[in-house]
């Protein structure tokens, strides 16, 4: 079991938080941690590159002259690579980089990350965080309180349109849910600011509502927070309307 310091939005302590380590993992596994972030970094990338081959460009495919009794270099046709305006050695081909992990091996990954910021003391807890107004002051003065001067990823038990305009413009710091980070957010970034409320769901997610399952490619820096999900449409004993005929 590990003791925590849990802090208030002033940054002062107010009480103490105990963490058991065995659901987070027992230890940090390194090659976990490092499969998830390649992971994670393949997924990121388009795949989308493109140049042109020998079979691509235009050009005929003659032979320029014989190969021998000529006194030159031995020539094929105007398309190989060593031509101007000929094509590629080993031209690019779109592919497709993306990489695949079990659901509780990319949790386990997770949780893992999180005890390794346990164990280099780069976890902060906060009793709870939240703002009335949109404004960046409160968020920087809670960061200058902490401490933290870097990056930082500020996981909250869930989408709060206020923090989310108060936090993104501060240089290096990044806000989400607790069901939305992975392992690849939690150690791009210095520090991990989790409320009290979110890493007890995450240590307990049939306690505090089951987590939304983590997802393999990372939304795009800087987009907005997505929108609730629309209600579900009500239930009524009427009989569906005939169809045509």
């Amino acid at each position: 079991m590990i003791e925590l310091p849990v802090y208030n939005q002033t940054g002062q302590e107010v009480a103490k938080m105990t963490v058991d380590e065995a659901k987070l993992g027992g230890q940090v596994r390194p090659r976990l941690l490092k499969q998830a972030v390649v992971m994670f970094q393949a997924n990121r990338r388009q795949g989308t590159v493109a140049t042109r081959g020998r079979g691509d460009v235009a050009g005929s495919t003659r032979k320029l002259y014989a190969q021998k009794k000529t006194g030159n270099a031995r020539r094929g046709n105007l398309r190989t690579n060593i031509m101007k305006g000929g094509g590629m050695a080993f031209a690019k081909r779109p592919r497709d980089f993306r990489q695949l992990m079990p659901v509780r091996q990319r949790r386990l990954a997770r949780n893992n990350a999180i005890l390794c910021k346990i164990k280099s003391n780069r976890l902060k807890i906060l009793d709870s965080l939240s703002v009335a107004t949109p404004k960046t002051k409160p968020i920087a003065n809670l960061l200058k309180a902490l401490h933290i001067d870097r990056s930082v990823l500020i996981a909250t038990d869930g989408w709060d349109r206020n923090l989310w305009l108060s936090a993104r413009n501060l240089a290096g710091a990044t806000l989400k849910p607790a069901a939305e980070m992975n392992a690849y957010d939690i150690l791009a970034c210095r520090t991990l600011l989790m409320t009290k409320t979110a890493l007890g769901r995450v240590l307990n997610p049939a306690a505090g509502g089951r987590l939304a399952p983590l997802s393999q490619d990372p939304p795009a820096a800087g987009g907005a927070p997505p929108p609730p999900p629309p209600p579900l449409p009500a239930a009524t004993d009427a009989a569906p309307p005939a169809g045509p005929g």
